[in-house]
């Protein structure tokens, strides 16, 4: 029975999606030491197990961007969690029965990178679609969202691992799978609200291709992906060498990752709610400033504690970049529906892999120093700045040019 006409229990079901997400993005990367040890695995075949992951996001990108609006809204998210909640039971009942571990495993992934891919590409128009008065600040706190379910399964799994062990993960894995089943009986009751009907014709990706905004919002999108997943990837093992004890994991871990993303869910709450007033171009160059900034005090500071700091900061910092640019593509582009949301979404995975790659592979070239690699990916928040402040300088010429 549908709820009808009730758009907030949309709005707390796609809340619940980003935690989803954020749950399949940052619950397998704690138990990759228990693979490497239990199942005998290689540090590249770990590597492997993240890149699967976000491949296979990738790929369903393109795919439910293409026939989200033939198939349906509803469908399509619920078989995401039922994806999502697949992949967490698989990566212990698959390896249970299967003789080769690492296939297992990488089937789990491309189950948990189908659940969160579908929930990437969908979730946002969704919510853009509900009728809600403050849009842009409505999308940076669905966002934010994303954040509060990263920090949460760092946090609780860190502590169920210290309290019961990490060789018991099977029973924090199978807790974890109540999001998304839960997730999966609000989208199968409340409304859903499409941005486009059915029978409408949105913009064809032609059109899209043809639009030079549109390339201007991919490539923020790349930058901001990659500003953000640049530190926020290596920021658990970053944390654990300032720390200087491997005994200390967990403390790295909550220093790491979990205070980033603690940072950034609070920036895109207070964005939520100054939305109204701040100017998109604005916020977005506000946000790479400060990213460039904490880039800079990590890379540079002397003092280990400032670098810890410096790390959180660029949480600060890069919690406005996606939500906005995604604001600014509905207002850019109001018809694009949501083909433009999801190669917005693929542009963003793509600087996802990008920007922790190049910070990785840099890094191996100086002796693993990822203070090099880090001080090369400054060049993904640079380059936003340069595009916001084009794009301001921009539009003040063309209000000038109207006033006269």
């Amino acid at each position: 029975m549908l709820i009808k006409n009730n758009y907030k229990a949309t709005i707390a079901a796609s809340f619940l999606g980003y935690i989803t997400q954020a749950i399949m993005l940052n619950f397998p990367p704690l138990l990759y030491i228990f693979f490497q040890n239990d199942f005998g695995l290689t540090l590249s075949q770990v590597s492997f197990l993240i890149t699967a992951n976000i491949i296979v996001e990738l790929i369903v990108d393109i795919i439910v961007s293409k026939f989200a609006v033939r198939i349906g809204y509803r469908p399509l998210v619920i078989a995401a969690t039922c994806f999502a909640t697949l992949g967490l039971l698989s990566m212990f009942l698959l390896p249970s029965v299967m003789a080769n571990k690492f296939v297992a495993l990488i089937l789990a992934m491309m189950l948990c990178g189908a659940g969160g891919g579908i929930m990437e590409v969908l979730i946002s128009p969704i919510v853009e679609a509900c009728p809600t008065k403050n849009k842009n600040g409505m999308m940076s706190l669905l966002h934010s969202f994303y954040c509060w379910g990263q920090a949460a399964v760092v946090l609780i799994s860190t502590v169920f691992f210290q309290i019961f062990g990490l060789e018991n993960w099977i029973y924090i894995a199978i807790a974890w799978t109540a999001v998304p089943l839960t997730c999966m009986v609000l989208f199968s009751r409340a409304p859903i609200y499409m941005l486009q009907e059915e029978s409408e014709k949105g913009t064809s990706i032609l059109t899209l291709f043809k639009n030079k905004i549109f390339w201007v919002l991919i490539l923020m999108m790349i930058c901001a992906g990659a500003s953000e997943l640049a530190m926020a990837q290596w920021a658990s093992a970053f944390a654990e060498i300032v720390i200087g004890k491997s005994d200390l994991k967990w403390l790295s871990d909550l220093l790491g990752p979990c205070l980033f993303a603690i940072c950034m869910g609070c920036t895109r709450v207070f964005y939520a709610k100054m939305a109204e007033k701040l100017n998109l171009v604005k916020g977005i160059f506000i946000s790479s400033i400060v990213c460039i900034a904490a880039y800079l005090i990590t890379v540079f500071s002397p003092y280990p504690v400032l670098s810890l700091i410096g790390c959180a900061l660029c949480g600060v910092g890069a919690g406005m970049m996606w939500p906005c640019s995604f604001s600014m593509a509905s207002e850019k582009m109001p018809h694009g529906g949501v083909l433009l949301f999801g190669l917005l979404a693929l542009a963003g995975d793509f600087g996802c892999l990008a920007g922790p790659s190049l910070a990785g592979q840099v890094s191996a070239l100086f002796n693993d120093n990822l203070k090099v690699g880090f001080a090369v990916s400054i060049i993904f928040p640079l380059t936003l700045a340069i595009i916001c402040g084009v794009m301001y300088v921009n539009s003040k010429k063309n209000k000038s040019d109207k006033e006269i």
